[in-house]
């Protein structure tokens, strides 16, 4: 999930792309903004060997924080009058790709069932009534210092999280031995 103050900043951006309507349907609040590294099924009620399969592969993972940049819009195909506007990017989300190999490692060896589905690391912004161009825009970039579980309720525009897991704080006064 961004920080808050890159969140807002998101929400904004997508508020004036939607043409500066705060309570349009197809707008995402800037609480809600994150990106999605791994689905773990669609349920009414998740199951709960399922999220504690889903923590205990969080606890296992150790990896420092680092920094995401996302740097164009794109819509990605939806049902009609519902095309998602998402922020993506390309070798700046390079360690975002690397974080999910590892989060698939652990949650493959909690004995969770993951998904080998082609991955776009994005954020969705909105959601549209026609898809749009892809558009360049000024790199947005922020720390990943968490990564969060989320219940993302089955049809509804409503999450509760889960959990929380912190990255390791990089320390940029040790240097390597090389």
């Amino acid at each position: 999930m961004p920080d808050p103050d890159t969140a807002t900043h998101l929400a904004g951006i997508a508020r004036r792309l939607h043409g500066g309507n705060r309570g349009g349907s197809g707008l995402l609040d800037a609480e809600r903004l994150h990106v999605t590294l791994y689905p773990l099924g669609d349920f009414a009620c998740v199951p709960g060997a399922t999220l504690t399969r889903a923590c205990a592969a969080a606890r296992r993972i150790d990896v420092r924080s680092f920094r995401v940049t996302f740097d164009q819009f794109v819509s990605f195909n939806g049902r009609p009058g519902h095309c998602p506007l998402v922020l993506t990017g390309g070798a700046g989300l390079d360690a975002l790709v690397a974080f999910r190999q590892r989060l698939r490692g652990a949650l493959g060896e909690a004995g969770l069932r993951v998904s080998s589905a082609r991955f776009t690391p994005h954020v969705t912004l909105l959601y549209g009534e026609r898809r749009l161009g892809q558009y360049r825009i000024e790199p947005i970039s922020w720390t990943v210092s968490e990564f969060v579980l989320i219940h993302s309720w089955l049809g509804r525009t409503h999450y509760d999280v889960i959990g929380r897991w912190p990255l390791t704080v990089a320390d940029s006064s040790r240097r390597s031995s090389d």
